[in-house]
């Protein structure tokens, strides 16, 4: 019993700090209803592991514990491949920003002497 609580206070505590308002990505609602679905579906795995191991056996997995893992698997690459896209986006904007911080400064020194030139 203790344990359930502590695995559901847990979870909840996860979700509210994951679906804080931060930046960029506090438009994506998909996001958080996909995050309020996980959210229920941990909890209800918690009061009741055995509907896991039901629907685990409906789609043709041995054990819920076996689900789980396929599931936090695939879960895992789509965090990897979300990453990656964001890494290279990241790359892609400092790249261009690098590049107009040098315009910027190679024109403001144009007209001016080097130094040693005086």
């Amino acid at each position: 019993m203790w344990i359930q609580l502590l695995l559901i206070a847990a979870i909840i505590v996860l979700a509210v700090f994951t679906m804080r308002r931060t930046g960029a990505d506090s438009h994506l609602a998909i996001r958080r209803l996909l995050m309020g679905l996980f959210v229920i579906g941990a909890v209800l795995s918690v009061l009741f592991p055995q509907w896991l191991s039901w629907l685990a056996r409906i789609i043709g997995v041995g054990r819920g514990t076996d689900l789980l893992l396929y599931a936090l698997v695939i879960v895992f690459l789509a965090f990897v491949y979300t990453q990656y896209r964001r890494n290279i986006n990241l790359q892609r904007q400092l790249t261009l920003l690098a590049r107009k911080i040098a315009l910027i400064e190679a024109s403001s020194t144009e007209g001016r002497p080097a130094d040693g030139d005086d």
